[in-house]
């Protein structure tokens, strides 16, 4: 398995006194997704949970939703440096009678975060390939509980701890206890490998969950919500227009600059208790 963190020496200065220290910084390499043995994706990730990783992805691009429609998950051999396993290479088997993924321009289109002129064709291919319904999900939010997310979130990152370099994703119950954390050096990846224990799990759909991430809430993390189930995503930044409209069309509940005890509702705040 890779390294999560990596050592190195720096050059620190402070009020123009120089001295050299270790610092511990957040692992970063490329994984490589296949399908049934053929290339989908390449990611730069935080090595660890990338099973969930790669399982959530599938759930995000619609093909998988439940562990029966996964055969298997290995590292390929074949990915060697210096006689040694890279382990960054997966290769996860779909079950047989699962659709493969469509590797097609004109469908991966939709994915690429807040891309600025996918526009009503992005909004429009997520409906399409969404399978669970969340605009009539009954969960309702207390401010209070959801200004608590963001210190709940913190306290369970060990390694931001460690590196102050890495991004979160929390999914906590309707009563606020964490179901799952993941970090990531990507906050997509994070929200992925949160899917991943989920659908591994046998959780899907998330019925009334709340997601919290620890950076903005970009279309494509709204996307990733939605596809899990998930009725509510909060994040301690902005979003974009765009993530807005897609919550908003979907019904899903968007909070946006969650800090201290205040957040804007951007949509669905008919789930807010007042």
């Amino acid at each position: 398995m890779g390294r999560v963190t990596v050592r190195r020496r720096v050059m620190r200065v402070r009020d123009s006194a120089v001295s050299h220290r270790v610092d511990v910084l957040a692992a970063e390499e490329p994984l490589e997704i296949r399908v049934n043995g053929r290339p989908v994706t390449v990611t730069m990730r935080t090595p660890g949970h990338d099973f969930e990783l790669a399982a959530g992805f599938l759930v995000s691009e619609g093909v998988i939703a439940s562990p029966d429609d996964i055969a298997g998950m290995r590292y390929c051999a074949g990915a060697l440096e210096d006689g040694m396993n890279t382990y960054n290479v997966l290769d996860l088997s779909l079950a047989p009678g699962v659709r493969e993924p469509d590797t097609s321009l004109e469908r991966n289109f939709y994915t690429t975060s807040s891309c600025g002129v996918c526009g009503k064709a992005s909004l429009e291919a997520v409906r399409t390939v969404a399978r669970w319904r969340i605009a009539d999900d009954p969960l309702r939010l207390d401010p209070e509980l959801v200004a608590a997310l963001p210190e709940r979130l913190r306290a369970a990152q060990q390694v931001f701890d460690r590196t102050g370099g890495l991004h979160a994703a929390g999914l906590f119950d309707a009563s606020g206890e964490p179901l799952c954390v993941r970090e990531d050096v990507g906050r997509h990846n994070a929200v992925d490998k949160v899917l991943g224990w989920a659908v591994q799990e046998g959780r899907l759909p998330l019925r009334s969950t709340v997601l919290m991430v620890s950076g903005r809430a970009s279309f494509e993390l709204v996307q990733k919500a939605v596809m899990g189930g998930i009725p509510a995503l909060a994040a301690v930044s902005a979003p974009s227009s765009l993530a807005v409209e897609l919550a908003a069309e979907e019904g899903l509940t968007l909070l946006g600059f969650v800090r201290g005890s205040s957040m804007n509702v951007y949509a669905g705040e008919h789930r807010m208790v007042a």
